[in-house]
């Protein structure tokens, strides 16, 4: 699938804030309808694998502020 060539001037005209916020309101519409992004095989079994592991100890994990803070967002 191409992109119309107008569309990507029009994109790169766009503020980060506003590119980063056109992001998450594609993602966002993409969520909408989770049926239609089916997932292979893989990816089953690597979900099944991490549920099974944080079954076994789930305080082995990170919690979200501490990967921020690891990855050096700020707060």
């Amino acid at each position: 699938m191409s992109t119309h060539p107008l569309l990507k001037v029009e994109i790169s005209q766009l503020s980060i804030a506003e590119r980063i916020q056109l992001a998450e309101d594609l993602w966002d519409s993409i969520l909408e309808q989770p049926d239609k992004l089916p997932l292979t095989d893989a990816q089953k079994q690597e979900l099944d694998r991490r549920l099974e592991r944080y079954q076994q100890d789930p305080m082995a994990g990170s919690t979200w502020e501490a990967v921020k803070q690891r990855l050096g967002f700020p707060e």
